[in-house]
C-alpha cells in the first residue's frame, strides 16, 4: 500500500527510520522473488502452449485419416533426441507424453479432448500469470516509492533538528 503520511505511519507502527526501511526492503525483495517465479512460469507456459497446439493439430490430422485406406509415413520423436520412422494405416489410437517420462495411449477422440482441455488450461494459466505479474510489479514499484519517501522524510527530519 502507498504510504501517504510517513510520519503517521512511523508513529502508528512505533517504528524508527531504520526499521521502516528494513521492512520495506524485505517486502520489496519478496515481491521481486515472486516476480521472478511468475516470469519463469510464464516462460514455461509460452513454450508449452505451442507444443500443445502442434500436438492437437497432429491428432486432428490423424482423426481426419481415420477410416481411410491411405498409408501415411511419418518421422516422430520416440524419446528426447531419438526419432523413428513409421507407416501409419487406419489410426485408432495415439500415444501422448504426459511428462515425467510417462507416455499413455489414448483413443484419438479422447486424446483430442485431453489436448483441448490442456490447451484451455494453459491459456487461462497464462492470463492469470500475466495479471499476477502486473499486480506484483505495481506492488514492487509502490514499495520502492515508499522506501524513497521514508528516506526523504528522515532526511527532512534530520535537517530540521
Amino acid at each position: 500500500d502507498f504510504l501517504e503520511d510517513i510520519g503517521g505511519y512511523l508513529s502508528s507502527k512505533n517504528l524508527q527510520f531504520e526499521e521502516a526501511i528494513y521492512q520495506q526492503q524485505e517486502l520489496f525483495q519478496r515481491y521481486k522473488f515472486i516476480e521472478r517465479r511468475l516470469t519463469q512460469n510464464k516462460a514455461a507456459l509460452k513454450n508449452k502452449i505451442p507444443e500443445i497446439k502442434n500436438t492437437l493439430q497432429v491428432v486432428e490430422m490423424l482423426i481426419s485419416k481415420q477410416g481411410s485406406d491411405d498409408k501415411m509415413k511419418t518421422h516422430y520423436e520416440l524419446s528426447h533426441n531419438l526419432y523413428a520412422n513409421a507407416t501409419i494405416s487406419s489410426p485408432q489410437t495415439v500415444c501422448l507424453w504426459l511428462g515425467a517420462n510417462v507416455m499413455l495411449e489414448y483413443p484419438l477422440d479422447e486424446a483430442r479432448l485431453l489436448l483441448q482441455k490442456n490447451l484451455q488450461t494453459a491459456q487461462s494459466s497464462m492470463q492469470t500469470v500475466d495479471e499476477q505479474l502486473g499486480y506484483v510489479r505495481d506492488q514492487a514499484t509502490t514499495t520502492e516509492v515508499n522506501m524513497a519517501r521514508i528516506y526523504n522524510y528522515d532526511v527532512r527530519k534530520r535537517r530540521q533538528a
